[in-house]
């Protein structure tokens, strides 16, 4: 979250950034009550030092008439600062519920608009969107034709939203899992599987809603604990009020977890299969920089996601994604959308990474902190993720983009050593 003094310095920018988010907080509000929790917190420690005094008085009056005058201006005042502070605590509270939905600010670079029409193209990848002289299929069609996916058994068993890889698609999913941590512990990524549960605290501090109307989030019945979204919450997780040497940073990890999401209100055409899914498996990037690292990282976290797809062949443009699309902690995020032939008419351009430097905006709700060696104190370090694979998302620009005229799929080539075989549905 942002910095209060920041808000009260900055109240004006702050609530130009919130109506350019989309966020519908009361910035007027948030000032007029920090500024009255300031003034009583001032009035209840002036309070509390009058008490001070007259209670150290008292031995020194002169006769019981005085002693007891004494006992009751300490009661009064000791009265007056202890409601003095139950209001401060009261505001304290409410100014904290409205610094909670406060988004990060944005980039100044970062493309001003409502939501995702507003994001602007960057750059494209080496492969350009492929061209078919034969009817195409999309991935829901060459599951079946394939026996990869069988839909029907995961919602018998789960629900809509659930499925079963079978076959070749496991080989693909454990294919790219291999790949894409291989490729990244090569750039200094140190390889973690995380829990694919953590405390609404965790949650919170990634910028995550655990509970409530409007989450995404499902949570276990009379527990505090939930299933993650992304590894980015684990992993984000892991500085939760610790301390870090500035010598040690960066810290790159690269996390592998299943990410739960109830995707609540999600339908249509767009959202067909596998496109958007209650679970999957994704492989996370995430680091802990100094700040005056993070810009760099982030460029560093996009490379590595356009040249992994990039060894895949698969067709993507990158954006840069509009302030009302960005998520309440990010302050810059890019996306890569991959081309997939069956989506809309003739195939349209799908969300399979994105990457944000969050700033310090997680850690100052995580209490995640770094400490330079000769200096006084700690700073805040700053948070990035990106999302190096999404399994489900990278098997529908696959299937759909390596579709041959004889009806098989063309397995990638950096994923055939572990799929074991260069086509599905060869005979």
């Amino acid at each position: 979250m942002l910095d209060r003094k920041f808000i009260l310095e900055n109240a004006a920018a702050v609530a130009v950034n919130c109506q350019r988010r989309g966020a519908n907080v009361d910035v007027e509000l948030f000032v007029e009550l920090e500024t009255r929790r300031r003034e009583l917190l001032k009035e209840v420690e002036e309070l509390n030092r009058r008490a001070n005094e007259v209670s150290k008085s008292i031995g020194k009056a002169a006769d019981d008439s005085q002693r007891e005058a004494r006992k009751q201006e300490g009661r009064q005042l000791r009265e007056a600062k202890d409601n003095g502070q139950a209001e401060h605590d009261q505001l304290d509270e409410q100014i904290g519920e409205l610094q909670a939905v406060i988004p990060n600010m944005s980039h100044p670079d970062a493309p001003v608009g409502e939501d995702d029409k507003s994001n602007l193209e960057i750059r494209r990848g080496k492969h350009e969107p492929p061209t078919f002289d034969f009817p195409q299929l999309d991935h829901v069609e060459l599951a079946e034709k394939h026996d990869l996916i069988d839909f029907e058994a995961g919602a018998r068993i789960a629900g809509s939203g659930f499925y079963f890889l079978k076959n070749e698609a496991v080989l693909l999913e454990l294919a790219l899992q291999q790949f894409a941590v291989g490729e990244l512990v090569k750039h200094g990524f140190v390889p973690v599987i995380t829990p694919d549960l953590a405390n609404s605290e965790i949650l919170q501090g990634t910028g995550y809603i655990p509970r409530g109307p409007e989450t995404q989030i499902y949570s276990v019945e009379n527990s505090n604990l939930n299933l993650v979204a992304t590894a980015e919450i684990t992993l984000g997780g892991m500085m939760a009020g610790q301390v870090i040497e500035a010598s040690e940073l960066p810290l790159k990890m690269v996390g592998i977890s299943h990410c739960f999401r109830t995707e609540a209100g999600a339908a249509g055409r767009a959202t067909r299969g596998l496109y958007r899914v209650h679970q999957f498996t994704k492989i996370e990037m995430f680091a802990f920089t100094l700040p005056e690292q993070s810009d760099d990282m982030l460029e560093h976290f996009c490379q590595l996601e356009c040249d992994l797809f990039d060894q895949l062949g698969i067709p993507y443009r990158v954006v840069d994604t509009a302030t009302g699309d960005l998520g309440g902690p990010a302050y810059r995020k890019y996306d890569l959308e991959a081309w997939m032939p069956g989506r809309g008419d003739g195939g349209e351009w799908g969300e399979v990474t994105s990457t944000s430097n969050c700033t310090d905006y997680q850690a100052r709700r995580l209490d995640a902190r770094l400490r330079v060696e000769g200096e006084k104190g700690t700073r805040l370090l700053h948070t990035l993720n990106g999302t190096a694979i999404a399994i489900s998302r990278a098997l529908i620009a696959i299937l759909e983009n390596f579709q041959q005229p004889d009806g098989t799929i063309s397995v990638p080539e950096v994923l055939r050593l572990w799929v074991g075989k260069d086509r599905i549905g060869e005979s």
